[in-house]
């Protein structure tokens, strides 16, 4: 009998040992863990501020004067990051959203709204809004396809830029999400200005399969249905059908092409085309380019290549340089326009499918890290729904019906 105490009492030792390793491990573990979902996506967060000590007794002179209009220094660089952002938000309300824009946007981004900001919605549409929030907050911006920088700077303008009062209110947190998104999307940028040049260039690039083609002929006929003199320039001669695919767009629009051989030299079609419109007072030339991968080297001196020739014909041309994105592939448009950047000068983007893509928010991602505006988008099939792009009216329609009904 006493053997068998003595062997009960080793066991319950050797478990109470097991569970004290098991414990420290977990612990360890705990601390080795990333604290928050920027940490696991690789992302740094913004260095704080280093606290400074306040002055206990006051310089002479110091009870003269008002304390409240300077606070101190390091308040005032702790609310830096947040001052643009009231800013934005008293802009837009002054000026009135196109309600026509907003309508076609809120259904081309139906999809999109369904996705993160739909998630946003069921996360503000607590009773309570506490420190949890905040973390599932970053968790949804971070994993959503509007990219990692502009994810962080929406994320610090809420819990940066709001007090602890106005943090537990869903319509204040939404009026700094919109307002910071307004913000984002605003590109300091001149319009095109198409006046004194005639014709006006414009080179348009793009990979493969983003709606290039599509977008040229859809843009031809908008000029023409405005009374303009429209050219194309079918400058895509490798891909298999690329010059009868913009042939029928040529067609649909009445507008006059001019086109190389399979296979020839895209230079020479884009420098016929531009020295046509000069010596035919053309008021656009759309020129097509080429768009295999966009990893392609060979492409990008081609790319160059062009801009060059289109100088020889007509000394400033191209005029603009626009990229075309294709909303679906979510973060891989940011990577795309990022590689073409890199060589290209880019004055613009459209994005297109807007509406067959849950993933609309890049545009936010595009803006924030290149800092190029978009021109247009595409929110559906027909002519019409290639809609010049109104950054009010876009984040109006993308945070619309996010909770109860109602605009975000």
């Amino acid at each position: 009998m006493q053997t068998e105490l003595l062997e009960l009492a080793g066991a319950m030792a050797a478990i109470a040992l097991i569970m004290i390793v098991l414990r420290r491990a977990s612990a360890k573990s705990r601390e080795r863990a990333p604290a928050n979902v920027r940490e696991r996506l690789g992302v740094e967060p913004e260095p704080s501020p280093k606290p400074r000590r306040e002055r206990k007794r006051p310089r002479p002179g110091d009870s003269l004067a008002p304390k409240s209009p300077e606070p101190p220094p390091d308040s005032a660089k702790a609310v830096k990051p947040a001052e643009p952002e009231p800013k934005a938000a008293a802009g837009p309300s002054e000026a009135p959203v196109d309600a026509e824009a907003r309508e076609a946007y809120k259904a081309g981004l139906a999809k999109t709204r369904g996705g993160f900001v739909a998630r946003l919605g069921k996360l503000f549409g607590r009773k309570k809004i506490d420190a949890q929030t905040l973390d599932e907050l970053e968790e949804v911006l971070f994993t959503a396809d509007i990219g990692p920088r502009a994810a962080d700077r929406i994320f610090q303008a809420v819990k940066g830029g709001l007090s602890k009062d106005e943090l537990d209110d869903a319509g204040k947190i939404w009026a700094r999400i919109r307002a910071t998104s307004k913000d984002i999307l605003s590109v300091d940028a001149p319009p095109v200005a198409m006046a004194g040049k005639r014709p006006f260039v414009l080179l348009v690039l793009g990979v493969n399969g983003v709606g290039k083609t599509t977008t040229i002929g859809k843009l031809a006929q908008m000029w023409k249905q405005d009374g303009k003199k429209v050219l194309l320039a079918a400058g895509d001669t490798y891909r298999a059908a690329a010059t009868e695919q913009l042939e029928v767009w040529a067609d649909r629009a009445s507008v006059p092409i001019v086109r190389g051989k399979q296979n020839g030299d895209p230079s020479a079609v884009v420098f016929e085309a531009i020295k046509k419109g000069v010596d035919e007072e053309f008021d656009l030339v759309i020129c097509d380019t080429a768009g295999r991968l966009h990893s392609n080297t060979g492409l990008m001196d081609e790319l160059k290549k062009l801009r060059r020739v289109a100088d020889k014909a007509m000394p400033g041309a191209p005029h603009e340089t626009w990229m075309v994105l294709d909303a679906t592939t979510g973060q891989n448009a940011i990577s795309q326009a990022k590689t073409f950047k890199a060589d290209m000068e880019i004055t613009g983007i459209v994005l297109t499918k807007l509406d067959g893509s849950a993933k609309g928010g890049v545009v936010l991602g595009i803006c924030d890290e290149l800092k190029v505006p978009v021109r247009f988008v595409g929110v559906g099939e027909k002519i019409g729904d290639l809609r010049p792009f109104d950054p009010a009216a876009f984040v109006e329609a993308l945070y619309s019906d996010a909770s109860s009904g109602e605009p975000a």
